[in-house]
């Protein structure tokens, strides 16, 4: 009687496993990649499936736009949903012709004198055959037939202005937007892997580069004596005289072979007091040497390669600081793009430095994440369910 009960003891145990280990990979490939680091806060949950997400905050209203086909657009009055549906960016395939027409990329959405523009990419995984176009709206109603697609900005690999450099070295997708507080010149960051990350100038208008044949192009960061050079999703904020670089590091989705620990996506940053740069982290390394302080990765044996970042600027007149959102994969759903989830943390800074704050209470920096829980996967179980074996 008493070996039945431990093994009905066993059976029990092992159920969380089997239910917490992703039914497209077995649990021995994927356990040596989590990190059950406790050192990095868990994400408040975003409640909406989301890979490369980009939000804004309009008129008390978070929009939040992804990739997909015509570029989705959803809004919730809080960050951790409820998400409606609002609408696509595009009513059909994208006026640039090149590959994936129909489901751009990563969109980054500004508004600015009354116009919100719309920043996206068409490319394939693996290529460098890539374009950044823009399409601009007056209304967020989610109506596509009220953004003009105004086509591209930038071509790499093929198309026009793609063998003027740094076009021909680079790979146009993941752009994101800054504007000089000084100069009011406004700039679009890019890149991925080859070369990773740039930056070049923009027209008054936003719709074009200031100069296409001569782009005055500045390279934000690179991994010199690497051949593969993981480095991608560039992000650029402003706080209190400094400029933050943020990428994502790392092998960022189609895990069918796991990388090594620790190579997966994380985000990482670097700062600098002129928008062009150079940028450095916190050891004084530059980021285009291959430096970039990591600022959140993978945690709690659940929260895995997280990066596709953006920062919402803070209201200092309310005490509202800056947040942090992400993509993330919870290790207890799965590990394709699909499976990608929302985050964010606010951020606090430390001698300049962003750091992620645990919780969703901006009051206090150790507040856990009420209503908004994330399990952890069967690791427990599996060392309970095992002393209980030896037992037996």
């Amino acid at each position: 009687m008493h070996s039945t009960w431990l093994l009905t003891s066993l059976s029990l145990l092992l159920t969380p496993l089997v239910a917490a280990t992703p039914s497209s990979q077995p649990a021995h490939a994927v356990s040596q990649v989590y990190d059950t680091t406790d050192r990095i806060p868990l994400p408040n949950i975003g409640h909406i499936a989301a890979h490369d997400p980009n939000i804004i905050l309009w008129d008390n209203w978070y929009y939040l736009f992804q990739g997909g086909v015509g570029i989705l657009i959803h809004r919730a009055q809080n960050l951790s949903g409820p998400w409606e549906d609002v609408g696509t960016v595009l009513s059909g395939p994208s006026v640039i012709h090149t590959q994936n027409r129909t489901r751009p990329w990563a969109p980054t959405t500004i508004h600015t004198n009354g116009t919100f523009y719309c920043y996206y990419t068409l490319s394939e995984h693996g290529s460098r055959n890539s374009a950044i176009g823009v399409a601009t709206t007056t209304s967020l109603t989610g109506k596509s037939q009220d953004w003009t697609d105004h086509g591209a900005i930038i071509h790499t690999g093929n198309g026009n202005g793609s063998d003027i450099y740094p076009f021909n070295v680079s790979n146009a997708i993941d752009a994101s937007f800054i504007t000089d507080n000084s100069t009011g010149q406004s700039y679009l960051n890019y890149g991925s892997f080859w070369t990773d990350i740039w930056q070049v100038p923009l027209s008054d208008d936003l719709l074009s580069l200031k100069d296409p044949t001569n782009p005055d192009a500045v390279h934000l960061t690179y991994l010199p004596e690497q051949k593969q050079r993981p480095e991608e999703g560039s992000w650029m904020s402003f706080r209190d005289g400094y400029y933050y670089a943020w990428f994502s590091h790392g092998k960022c989705c189609r895990f069918q072979k796991f990388p090594g620990r620790g190579k997966e996506y994380e985000i990482r940053v670097g700062r600098s007091t002129n928008v062009r740069g150079p940028f450095e982290d916190k050891d004084g390394v530059q980021l285009l040497d291959g430096g970039g302080t990591v600022i959140y990765a993978s945690n709690h044996g659940v929260v895995y390669a997280p990066g596709g970042l953006g920062v919402l600027p803070g209201n200092d007149s309310t005490a509202t600081p800056d947040i942090l959102y992400y993509h993330y994969l919870n290790t207890t759903i799965g590990f394709t793009d699909e499976d990608a989830r929302l985050g964010w943390n606010y951020l606090k800074y430390e001698d300049g430095w962003p750091v992620v704050i645990e919780g969703n209470d901006i009051g206090n920096a150790t507040t856990s994440n009420a209503g908004s829980v994330i399990s952890a996967p069967g690791g427990f179980a599996l060392t309970m369910a095992m002393s209980l074996w030896l037992y037996i």
